[in-house]
């Protein structure tokens, strides 16, 4: 089914961390009440992904990722394309990730973060997948890897919940992925982010949540949800001096471009 017109997404967002175990199906209809009809729930580690993705199966349109956090490499069997490639499979996984490269906790050693990063890439490409990076203060390695990963053969992808360097989201760019709003733009410290992302292209940006994490501005401090999103893609078009229902067209439709297998029924 096909979302209409004015309908948001959700590109992003965390459904199966306990914090929504209590009243995911409220949180779901506040959602679409809120107008997001279509949600990407995001893995995060190989040993939950069944759990996700029979979460994702249980609601419609709500679709999932597989993949391994950068937090959680070391915690979980070292990532293997052959797993990656065969959960992807799935009818409801879409994306490949969140998957790339933390510095600012490095809750895994940064050698296993980089090498898990080339695995899911290469999942990207032999899937035909986009892949859903996570970069906090890596900003050389991530564009290093993203560059060198793209000369041994294309795949698509994006950044989420960017708030980083301009000079990763033009690499981003001409290596022809998209990039992922959050709540961060609507906090009062974000300036300079507001920025960098007035500049960007408006046919290559999603919005997400990253709930429960981020909440935008008025709901900071409280629990992110994926009707939230509204708050974001409000303060985005208003960034970005553009009519509200042309950014939800068109970032809803940069998702169903980026993630072509959501479409499926």
């Amino acid at each position: 089914m096909t979302p209409s017109p004015e309908s948001l997404v959700d590109s992003h967002c965390h459904l199966d961390f306990p914090d929504f175990e209590d009243d995911l199906d409220a949180v779901l209809s506040r959602a679409r009440a809120a107008g997001v009809e279509t949600v990407q729930t995001i893995s995060t580690r190989l040993s939950t992904f069944d759990r996700l993705r029979a979460l994702a199966r249980a609601h419609d349109r709500v679709y999932c990722s597989v993949g391994v956090h950068p937090h959680n490499v070391a915690s979980e069997d070292a990532v293997a394309l052959a797993d990656l490639v065969a959960h992807a499979a799935a009818p409801e996984v879409i994306g490949i990730g969140e998957t790339g490269l933390d510095y600012y906790y490095d809750h895994s050693p940064r050698e296993a973060q980089r090498a898990a990063f080339r695995t899911h890439v290469a999942a990207a490409r032999e899937t035909g997948l986009p892949i859903i990076v996570h970069t906090r203060a890596a900003d050389d390695d991530t564009i290093a890897i993203l560059d060198d990963e793209m000369g041994k053969g294309a795949y698509t992808g994006l950044i989420h919940c960017f708030s980083t360097s301009r000079q990763l989201a033009e690499c981003a760019l001409e290596l022809g992925l998209y990039i992922s709003i959050s709540g961060i733009i609507t906090f009062a410290k974000a300036e300079a982010l507001r920025e960098t992302v007035r500049d960007l292209p408006l046919n290559r940006l999603l919005v997400e949540t990253d709930a429960p994490f981020l909440a935008p501005v008025p709901h900071r401090g409280k629990r992110n949800e994926p009707a939230f999103v509204a708050e974001t893609a409000t303060r985005l078009a208003g960034i970005m001096n553009v009519d509200g229902t042309i950014l939800a067209r068109r970032t809803t439709a940069s998702f169903f471009e980026l993630f072509t297998k959501a479409v499926e029924e």
